[in-house]
């Protein structure tokens, strides 16, 4: 049997295996059921839902207790001091280790892509109503 590696070193190609892996298993991580945003919403007060799309799509309806960040103004948003975020948002900014921030837009194409830009700036525990906002609207009428 004929073994095909990356390169000709065994050992890093599995630790290149297993980086893959973990890399696999915190996207899997980062993203939020509907199931699992529901019993936030009924529960904790450290939730923070950012509703990525824009202004139009927010005025026909949205998920109750989510704030208002358009996509294009993300990476913005979160790279802003305390009090700036406090007073163009009106909820104090998150910590770069909130342990409920949530990112929903749509149908989770464009919250998938707030998540990466709040990831690269350091906020590793926030995550991605995949879902998003047409799998609400259908549950919830």
């Amino acid at each position: 049997m004929h073994q095909v590696f990356l390169n000709n070193d065994p050992f890093k190609n599995l630790l290149l295996f297993f980086k893959n892996m973990f890399a696999f298993l915190h996207v899997i991580e980062a993203v939020v059921t509907y199931e699992y945003l529901k019993a936030l919403l009924a529960k904790s007060k450290d939730l923070i839902l950012i509703d990525v799309r824009e202004k139009d799509e927010v005025d026909k309806g949205c998920i109750p207790r989510s704030v208002h960040i358009a996509l294009g103004t993300v990476e913005e948003a979160f790279k802003m001091g305390p009090e700036d975020f406090q007073a163009r948002y009106g909820i104090p900014k998150p910590a770069l280790d909130a342990p409920e921030l949530v990112f929903y837009c749509r149908s989770g194409r464009r919250s998938a892509q707030a998540l990466s830009k709040v990831r690269e700036l350091g906020y590793v525990t926030a995550r991605n109503y995949a879902g998003s906002y047409l799998d609400w609207s259908s549950r919830e009428g």
